[in-house]
């Protein structure tokens, strides 16, 4: 996948189990950047697969978030909802390089590339 890579900030500046909403979404749609406890950083489409929660105001516990609306489930690492619930949150990739955190966000294609 060709992205573009996004500094985000620092990792200092999310808690541990804690979330931040970027400032700029991803096909019209925002971007929730969580950090767990054991300092992985997963980014995700901050809308719930069930009613489109901002899973940025989730509980994090582990690799998983729960969405504050109706306490669906969702693995931070696949975007998938934990059973019984069904479907999927777009996940993006995530890089660390001395500790700032970079968002790889797909680039579209030019007009020219999509012809």
């Amino acid at each position: 996948m060709d992205v573009i890579w996004k500094n985000v900030g620092s990792l200092d500046n999310i808690p541990r189990c804690g979330a931040r909403r970027l400032c700029f979404g991803h096909n019209g749609r925002p971007i929730a950047v969580f950090r767990t406890g054991d300092d992985a950083v997963h980014a995700v489409v901050d809308q719930c697969p069930h009613r489109a929660g901002p899973l940025s105001e989730g509980i994090v516990s582990g690799h998983l978030v729960t969405c504050p609306l109706h306490n669906w489930v969702i693995d931070l690492s696949s975007g998938d909802a934990v059973a019984p619930d069904e479907g999927h949150v777009e996940t993006l990739p995530v890089r660390i390089e001395n500790r700032e955190i970079h968002v790889g966000i797909p680039r579209r294609p030019t007009s020219e590339e999509a012809a």
